[in-house]
C-alpha cells in the first residue's frame, strides 16, 4: 500500500487534539519564502507514513489540524474542510492550519 504522508496526533490533557500531516517528501526539510521559514520535522509530523484513507480518518476525528504539502492539502479540500484560497504558500508548498473542525 502506498503511504504518501506522515501523520502524528498531538494530545494534551484538557486541550483539543491537533492532527499534523505532511507530504512524505517534505519530512526533515526546511522551506522558506520571504520572511517565513518552516522546519518540517519528525518531532511534529511523526515518524510513520500513512495512506490517504488513514489521513481522512484522523481528520474526521480532529478538532484542529496542521497540514503541509500538496497531498495533505488536497485531501482536506476533497473532504470540504478547507478551500485552496484558505491556504498560504511557503515557497512552492501549500500550508494550512484549521481550528475546531
Amino acid at each position: 500500500m502506498h503511504k504518501p504522508m506522515y501523520l502524528k496526533v498531538h494530545r494534551a490533557p484538557g486541550m483539543s487534539d491537533v492532527v499534523a500531516v505532511c507530504d512524505r517528501e517534505l519530512i526533515n526539510t526546511t522551506i522558506s519564502h520571504d520572511k517565513r521559514s518552516v522546519k518540517i520535522t519528525e518531532a511534529f509530523y511523526g515518524t510513520s507514513t500513512v495512506s490517504e484513507s488513514e489521513v481522512r480518518e484522523a481528520l474526521k476525528r480532529a478538532c484542529n489540524a496542521n497540514l503541509m504539502g500538496e497531498r495533505a492539502i488536497t485531501t482536506a479540500i476533497d473532504m470540504g474542510l478547507v478551500t485552496r484560497e484558505g491556504c498560504i504558500m511557503i515557497g512552492k508548498v501549500p500550508h494550512v492550519q484549521i481550528y475546531e473542525l
